[in-house]
Order: structure tokens, then C-alpha cells, then sequence
């Protein structure tokens, strides 16, 4: 089995040092950081992203694969920045206003960073300005809006209509999320995307960079 196999075999089982030390491996035969990234860390991610939407791993085993991808990172990200290797897109994140929930939104970021994004999390309770902030701020390409409540979803629509009317409107796409979200919602609230769970998020996400 390749470095970048045992890499990405490791990722899957959430052994967080051995990843640390394959990348070093990979790195020391000659791989290209960008090589060790895709055909390493976010494989691995990858699968455990598509077992996730078929049910076969839980939440619990989507964390330690992030852990273990988040390990393998710390070494590549220098290299990668040096070879300069570019992300596929960079993504702002947050709970809306009034909604401290974090879970979802934590496990969408750890699934965008596994599907190539450089991830900037705003966190919870932000207002609409905070989203409008930090993606011209970042130079983001999309954003990703998380509400687990429906009396906090409304303000959801306020994100929409604050980018709509920025600077950035029509240029940089909002994805919506969480429990009490559907795609009608999305659809009435004028947002150009919804997903069900973390790993279709990261697919939409990169359909909608691209």
C-alpha cells in the first residue's frame, strides 16, 4: 500500500498521529504537497463523507476522521502554501442571530475543509453584517448559513437580503442548512442552495465556488 493509501486508510480510522507522521513520510519521498492533499487527506475525507450519507458512520466518526485530517494538515498546510497551492474556494460559515447551536455548523466546516476549502467559522448568534463582513473580508465564494430552530430560520432570509444588498451581492453564493430547513424555504427566501447534511453541504458548496 502507498504512503498516500496508508494516509488516507489512517484519515478513515481517525488515527490522528499516524496521519501526522505519513504526511511527514509522503513529504520526505518527494510527494507534491498538492498529491499528498488529494490523494491522501481528502480522500479519506471523502469516504468517510459519502458513508456519512449513506448512514454507514455516525457523527462520532466524522470527528476523529476530521481530527486526524486537521493533524495532517498542520504539517502540509506551510508546504502547501509555499508551493502555492490554492484551495477550491474559500467558505464563511456561521449561525444565524438568536441560535447558539454549533454541532451542525462545526461538522459542515470540518467536511467543507475535507473537500478542499479554507473555512473561516464566524460562529454563533451573528448577525447579518457579520456574514457580509467576513466574506468581503476573506474574499469568500461562498457562505454558509446554519439555524436549528424554526423561529431563529427567519433570520436566515435577513442574511440573504444583508449579502443581496452588499457590495458582494450576486457574487458570492449562500447556502442554508439545519434541521428545519427544506428546499421550499431556500427557495422563498432567495438563498441558491440547501443541504440535507455536512457531506452534501461540501458537494453544493463546491458546485456553487465553481
Amino acid at each position: 500500500m502507498s504512503t498516500l493509501d496508508q494516509i488516507a486508510e489512517n484519515l478513515m480510522k481517525g488515527k490522528a498521529k499516524d496521519v501526522a507522521a505519513l504526511v511527514e513520510q509522503a513529504l520526505k519521498e518527494g510527494e507534491q504537497p498538492g498529491n499528498v492533499l488529494t490523494n491522501g487527506l481528502l480522500k479519506g475525507m471523502g469516504v468517510i463523507g459519502e458513508r456519512f450519507k449513506k448512514n454507514e458512520v455516525y457523527v462520532p466518526e466524522v470527528l476523529i476522521a476530521a481530527r486526524a485530517m486537521k493533524a495532517g494538515m498542520q504539517i502540509l498546510q506551510p508546504k502547501l502554501t509555499s508551493a502555492g497551492v490554492k484551495p477550491v474556494g474559500i467558505a464563511v460559515i456561521g449561525t444565524v442571530k438568536g441560535d447558539l447551536h454549533d454541532i451542525g455548523k462545526n461538522l459542515v466546516g470540518m467536511m467543507l475543509e475535507g473537500g478542499g476549502f479554507k473555512v473561516i467559522d464566524i460562529g454563533i448568534d451573528a448577525e447579518p453584517q457579520k456574514f457580509v463582513d467576513a466574506a468581503i473580508a476573506n474574499n469568500a465564494s461562498v457562505i454558509g448559513v446554519s439555524a436549528l430552530l424554526t423561529t431563529t430560520m427567519t433570520n436566515m432570509k435577513a442574511v440573504v437580503d444583508a449579502v443581496k444588498a452588499s457590495a458582494i451581492g450576486g457574487k458570492v453564493k449562500i447556502m442554508i442548512g439545519g434541521a428545519p430547513v427544506t428546499q421550499a424555504f431556500c427557495d422563498e427566501i432567495g438563498a441558491n442552495g440547501y443541504a440535507p447534511d455536512a457531506a452534501s453541504a461540501a458537494d453544493l458548496a463546491k458546485k456553487l465556488a465553481a
